[in-house]
């Protein structure tokens, strides 16, 4: 199970990876810097409160997990 502080860490820098792909599409279809940026922003904002949930949820389910073996 990851830590919330490792949660966190993974979605950050994804969505900074997000962040700036989507400028550069909202700037690609749109043509404004300042549109495109809006854009992203709000993607961001959804797509980090979304990931989250979506960890935090996964790490309660033990379905598909394969034990880690002791060292004995």
């Amino acid at each position: 199970m990851d830590s919330p502080k490792r949660t966190w860490t993974k979605a950050i820098l994804w969505q900074v990876m997000g962040l700036l792909t989507m400028m550069l599409v909202g700037f690609f279809f749109t043509g404004s810097v300042m549109v495109g940026g809006a854009m992203a922003l709000v993607n961001a904002v959804i797509g980090l409160t979304v990931y989250i949930l979506f960890e935090r949820t996964w790490n309660k389910i033990n379905w598909g997990r394969i034990p880690l073996e002791s060292n004995k």
